[in-house]
């Protein structure tokens, strides 16, 4: 099936983007850390869009289905909402003072989104 498929391939594309971010993160690079984390997020999100045959062309459109079809209906916790938000606002902070624990907090927020998406719960190899 070519949804599964795809919602595979993100999840991968997600992970990698996530421990890119790790890496980034423990060198001090704390702006491209964040860029990598939301986009780590963002892809995650996506791969639950696969299954249903959704995808939108801007990030926007992603998020409010997101928001709608899976934070509004209890699929996933309202905090999951605030996290995405938070990193893409967090793309475009010029301040980079505090990004340090700014970066922390939305990577392990990512990580546990991950493990609320990935079809094996218990995976933590990322």
């Amino acid at each position: 099936d070519n949804r599964e498929e795809l919602k595979v391939y993100r999840l991968e594309m997600a992970k990698e983007r996530l421990h890119s971010s790790k890496i980034l993160l423990e060198a001090g690079s704390y702006k491209d850390s964040i860029g990598r984390s939301y986009y780590a997020m963002f892809t995650a999100v996506r791969a639950l869009l696969a299954v249903e045959g959704q995808d939108f062309s801007k990030h926007a459109g992603v998020i409010a289905y997101f928001q709608k079809e899976y934070v509004k209906t209890g699929k996933f916790d309202k905090k999951y909402s605030k996290y995405i938000s938070q990193a893409f606002q967090s793309l475009y902070h010029e301040n980079t003072e505090g990004y340090n624990l700014q970066i922390k907090n939305i990577f392990l927020s990512i990580h546990e989104l991950f493990l609320n998406i990935l079809p094996e719960r218990g995976q933590r190899d990322m």
